[in-house]
């Protein structure tokens, strides 16, 4: 089935939707307005049920089918991400940012409007068997709000059997998914480091502890985890990506912080890489003489796309976009609090194509508009799928 007519009418409308949001980003769990947009959306539409607050701020709509389950599987869960980055818009887009510092900058704005878009269609056909929840989340860009989300019951709450999410995809050319089985996406852990020497006059080094070559042989030393510790076949990144020590060019600071992030795509590689990061750091103290404390946080785990689930993922993208225009993609090591939601429950995390646009995360970013018949498509077909009637 290629793009559904209904939805290439729905377009003009659901574009519209992204540019009001886009226009007013608003960060973490602080998304009120655009929950409240989206609540208003769900209840105008006829959502059988409506609930916000979830998670802080969370929205959840519940569309019933017009006919009760017919198989095993009762209950799909659909989720989009709100919030948006601190970044100062570049786009000069006439529905650019009003909000200064803030900005739609990973594509939160089309993921939402494409869920609200499915959400209208399937409360006008409901040709399905069974309940769709469509979960629109506050706070994934380092909130966890899906995490915050499944502690408030979002899973048990709304009896949500399988769990499916959409990102877009910079590079992916417009009308195309990429998707793949397993881990997808790295596990984040935090690396704060604190780094006590001896301060003194820069030019009697014999009498300090330089805390700034200490962080410095530090910085070396960690990038050995990952080209002498780690499996070559394996994956991590170890990134130190601040170094904050100092305030005159004649003397030797004596403390120094560094800061940084460790990415990982499987349980083992992470302890392995936490492990080693004491000890280097430890090893690192000894032989310096200064005083070394690490604090190692971790973050969102890594994103499993379950292999059933993903089949279907790709079967579906298949239907709307061609055989040709869905691919495997190896796994990326940036991060998604997606993952939590794929712990809970089995389903799988697709991309779909956003073209040759800035990349995620880039002031000069934004959501391609032609993708959002493709992505709508894409939700509605795999309900009426996977709850066929």
């Amino acid at each position: 089935m290629p793009v559904i007519n209904r939805v290439a009418d729905l377009q003009p409308e659901i574009m519209a939707w992204r540019h009001d949001i886009h226009q007013h980003p608003e960060l973490m769990y602080d998304v009120d307005r655009t929950a409240a947009f989206v609540a208003e959306r769900l209840r105008e539409f006829g959502c059988d049920e409506v609930v916000t607050g979830l998670g802080r701020t969370g929205v959840v709509g519940v569309i019933r089918g017009r006919k009760p389950a017919a198989g095993d599987l009762k209950v799909v869960g659909l989720r989009a991400d709100m919030d948006a980055l601190p970044i100062e818009e570049a786009t000069d887009l006439p529905y650019a940012s009003k909000v200064p510092g803030k900005m739609h900058a990973c594509g939160h704005d089309g993921h939402t409007a494409m869920l609200l878009g499915a959400a209208r269609y399937l409360a006008e056909t409901r040709n399905f068997a069974g309940d769709v929840v469509v979960i629109f989340q506050p706070a994934e860009e380092g909130g966890a709000g899906a995490a915050a989300m499944i502690k408030d019951g979002l899973m048990d709450r709304f009896g949500i059997e399988q769990v499916y999410g959409m990102h877009n995809g910079p590079g992916i050319p417009v009308g195309a998914f990429a998707i793949s089985p397993g881990p997808i996406m790295a596990s984040t852990d935090s690396v704060d480091i604190r780094i006590e020497g001896v301060g003194g006059h820069a030019a009697r080094p014999h009498m300090c502890i330089d805390s700034v070559l200490v962080g410095a042989q530090l910085i070396t030393a960690l990038q050995s985890i990952v080209s002498r510790t780690v499996d070559p076949l394996e994956s991590a990144v170890v990134s130190i990506c601040e170094f904050h020590a100092g305030n005159a060019r004649n003397v030797i600071p004596q403390i120094a912080e560094l800061k940084g992030t460790v990415r990982t795509l499987t349980p083992e590689v992470r302890d392995l890489v936490e492990k080693r990061v004491h000890e280097v750091a430890a090893g690192v103290a000894q032989s310096t003489g200064a005083k070394i404390t690490v604090e190692y946080e971790r973050g969102y785990p890594v994103v499993v796309n379950h292999a059933e689930q993903t089949e279907v993922a790709q079967r579906i993208a298949r239907d709307i976009a061609g055989d040709t225009n869905v691919v495997s993609m190896p796994p990326l090591m940036g991060a998604e609090d997606f993952a939590y939601m794929l712990e809970a429950r089995p389903g799988a995390f697709i991309f779909i194509g956003n073209g040759d646009s800035a990349g995620l995360h880039h002031p000069a970013y934004n959501f391609n508009d032609d993708a959002i018949v493709y992505g709508t498509s894409y939700w509605i077909k795999l309900v009426e799928t996977q709850l066929a009637a």
